[in-house]
Formats: C-alpha cells, structure tokens, sequence
C-alpha cells in the first residue's frame, strides 16, 4: 500500500509539473517582430524596446509598411511596429498568436512614455486576423490535446484488435485520413475555429495524427508495452504541454520551446495555424518534423516485426507455423 502511494504521489507530482510549469513560467524570449519606418526613427524605437524588455524580442528592421507586412504573411515575423507614417501603427497577426499579438499592443502603447517619435499611443491593425466565430482562437489551443489522444488511443486499439505490423500500420494510416477529415470539419465549418482551405487544413491534422500514431506503434512493435508507456509520455507529458498552442514557442520557458516544435503536437499545431491562416507559409518546417516522425515510425515497426519472425525462426526451426514470442 505505501508503494503504490508513493507511485501515485510521483506521478501527480510529474503530471502537475508537465502541464502547469510551462504556463507559470511562459514570458517572452527573442519573439520575432518587425519595425519598419526611417532608419532614425526604427532605431530609436527598436532600442527603447530592447531598454524596457532586454532579450524579450528579436527585431527586425525593414524599410516600409509592405516589407514588414511581408514578413508577417510569411510567418518570418509574429507582428510588426510601423513607423512609415506620423504615428506609430502596430501590425499584428492574431492568427498566428493572439498572446504574443496582446503583448505588442501592450508594448507598442507604452512608447509613448519612451522616445518615440511624435509621442503619440500607436494605434492597432490586425493584418491575419483569427476567425469571428473563435476570435481567441480557443479551439486551436484546445484541439492540440484531443489529436495526441486520439494517435495514442489508436495505437491501444489497433495493438489490441489487430494483428500483424502491416495491417496495423495501414489502419492507423486510414485512421489518420479519416481523423484529418473529421477534425478539420469540425474546427471549420461547426466551430469557425479555422480558415483556409479544408483539404489542406485536413492534411494538416492527417499527417499529425499519422507521426504520432505510427511512431508509438513503432515504438509498441519494437519494446512492447514499454514502448507504449514511452511514445505516450513523450507525446503526451512532453510534447503537449511545449507544443505552444496556446500561446507560442517562443513564450516558452528555455529551450522546452523549441524541444517541442521538433515533436508531432507542436510541429503540428504550427502546420494548422500555417495551412489555416497563412496559405501555407512557414510549414516547411513543420512538415519535415512530422514526417520525420512518420518515417521512424516506420522503421521501429519493420524492426519490431524482423525480430518477431526472427524469434518464431528460432523458436520454431523447422519452420512449422508457431506462436509470434510476444
């Protein structure tokens, strides 16, 4: 009885920290933005901001309103502060994340007690607005949480009711196609929580669930329940609390930013807000993070299913149908 307490107790502890401890700890780290204007002017802003939040963004500097707002289309850039004009104008791009959009505003209406020029209160444009129907954009945050669930229920489901790594894999293959379509009508037609068009938001949230469906199948098929507990706290107590949905990788504590870009939630809710708001702009890397997840779930599967002939082979050498060893 003590030993499971203490087993119990261990695991709320890790589940709390996982969860809670990015959000307490979130701030800004070298969050990318724009200034545009005269080079005086741009100067004399971009270190009045550096002043007030040392090391808070990364800024920078472009000549006019169109390179800046450019940079933004691209996802190169969160937002920008233009100066083109009298008084000072932040660009925003709520789409890409409303937290970080609410703290430029937040930072650009302080100029005006720093040398900014004219001393007036910037006003605010939203160049990549999010949806009317979901103007927090809720339902991204949210759905980062039911996809990881969704991959690592398939995975329990298919290991259980399915036999043989090929058949296992295809279905979680068509499970990722039929989810994608699902979850992307529901986000975009029932909620409005996205934009864009549906095919490309429904590959989106196919080939997530897809990375994250393969490779703990992978995992599974290789170290067997080991496996399983592996693949779902790295994607679950790893990957979705640094995946940045709610606010942005950058607003993460350290280095746990950019650690779960490079893991299937992060790296897909990136690539929804990409194919969703920005016609594609900045998924390439994205894609290649899930695809390469995929590709490795691949490999551990043909790996787990080498060695289960091998072992049949061993235990059976005469070559008589046996029992798989498990």
């Amino acid at each position: 009885m003590a030993r499971a307490v203490a087993i119990l107790t261990v695991i709320i502890s890790v589940l709390l920290t996982a969860f809670v401890w990015p959000s307490v700890r979130s701030s800004l780290h070298d969050v990318p933005i724009a200034v545009a204007g005269p080079a005086t002017a741009v100067q004399q802003v971009s270190a009045a901001i550096n002043q007030r939040l040392p090391d808070a963004f990364d800024i920078t500097e472009v000549a006019d309103t169109a390179a800046a707002e450019q940079l933004i289309r691209d996802r190169e850039v969160y937002g920008a502060i233009d100066l083109s004009s009298g008084t000072p104008q932040v660009v925003t791009a709520s789409a890409a994340s409303a937290a970080v959009a609410q703290t430029l505003q937040s930072v650009a209406a302080g100029l005006h007690h720093a040398p900014a020029p004219g001393g007036s209160t910037a006003a605010a444009r939203d160049l990549v607005p999010l949806p009317a129907d979901d103007p927090r954009g809720a339902g991204l945050a949210a759905g980062a949480l039911p996809l990881v669930m969704g991959g690592l229920l398939a995975v329990v489901l298919l290991t259980r009711l399915v036999r043989g790594t090929v058949r296992r894999v295809t279905a979680a293959l068509v499970f990722a196609v039929t989810g994608g379509l699902a979850v992307a009508a529901i986000l975009q037609f029932w909620l409005g929580s996205l934009d864009g068009a549906y095919w490309a938001n429904t590959s989106a949230i196919a080939v997530t669930i897809a990375a994250t469906s393969v490779s703990v199948l992978g995992l599974e098929s290789l170290l067997g329940y080991a496996g399983l507990g592996l693949g779902a706290i790295t994607m679950m107590l790893i990957g979705n609390p640094l995946s940045g949905a709610a606010t942005a990788p950058e607003m993460l504590p350290g280095w746990s930013g950019a650690l779960g870009q490079l893991l299937p939630p992060g790296a897909g809710g990136q690539l929804l807000r990409s194919t969703g708001f920005f016609d594609g702009h900045g998924a390439a890397r994205p894609v290649i993070a899930l695809v390469t997840w995929l590709a490795l779930g691949l490999a551990l599967c043909l790996a787990g299913s080498l060695r289960t002939r091998r072992a049949g082979s061993i235990a059976d050498p005469a070559g008589r149908p046996g029992t798989p060893a498990v």
